[in-house]
């Protein structure tokens, strides 16, 4: 299996940190965050990985080169205008021919991706999508599944008032190529706001995976994934 690490953005909200370097590589212990992603990558044996890159697109191609320094094999997709999520991993379709994980280059998780992997291959569903609990949803894209893990509902950053659930997009997806079909090229698209609603409107199976026990993924719990019912009373 392929990865795809989205390292393209500006990380405006991390400026000055970010104003001479993109924020992939800003340092966490003595790393840049982006080599603990690589890591996460490689001890669970995905080592072809594809880096989407737009921002000081050098700066990431020079540390990691074609990342056999770090046990995988990199490749890069360039954007040469900002695409989006799911616009950024269309730009990288040539590489992605089977099925494949999305992760951001920015995430500190020790998520055991194996669980959501396996998950999605037992499914059969189009897409996968992470999820975690948190006590605050209100900065996250908040889902509700059904009894079978299936997802029926995302909503973008709610107020209290719309909170439906206290599970929320990890950003970390396992997706087959046919995703691609509701992707168009060249032009800037969400994978929330966007393409998994118009899959669920296709009538196509969108697979949510919370994580349980202990764990850390942006300090929230997801150690493992299994599909599991969500509601709007907090686990």
């Amino acid at each position: 299996m392929k990865a795809v690490i989205m390292a393209g953005g500006e990380g405006t909200r991390l400026r000055p940190l970010t104003s001479n370097a993109p924020k992939p590589m800003m340092p966490l212990a003595n790393r840049p965050m982006m080599e603990h992603v690589v890591a996460l990558l490689r001890d669970h044996g995905i080592t072809e990985i594809v880096v989407t890159v737009a921002f000081m697109a050098e700066t990431i191609r020079t540390f990691f080169g074609d990342g056999s320094e770090f046990g995988v094999q990199m490749t890069y997709a360039t954007e040469e205008t900002p695409l989006g999520t799911a616009g950024s991993v269309r730009n990288a379709m040539e590489h992605l021919d089977d099925t494949f994980l999305v992760i951001s280059g920015d995430v500190l998780t020790d998520m055991d991706l194996g669980a959501i992997i396996g998950a999605h291959r037992a499914a059969g569903a189009v897409a996968t999508i992470g999820l975690v609990r948190v006590d605050n949803p209100l900065e996250y894209g908040i889902v509700i599944t059904d009894e079978d893990g299936n997802i029926e509902r995302f909503l973008e950053k709610p107020t209290w008032g719309q909170v439906f659930s206290d599970t929320i997009n990890s950003g970390i997806y396992v997706l087959e190529p046919r995703i691609f079909d509701w992707i168009p090229a060249d032009q800037s698209v969400d994978f929330s706001g966007e393409v998994f609603p118009a899959v669920l409107a296709a009538g196509e199976r969108v697979l949510g995976a919370v994580g349980r026990g202990t764990g850390r993924t942006w300090a929230h719990s997801m150690p493992t994934c299994v599909p599991t019912r969500t509601s709007s009373t907090a686990a």
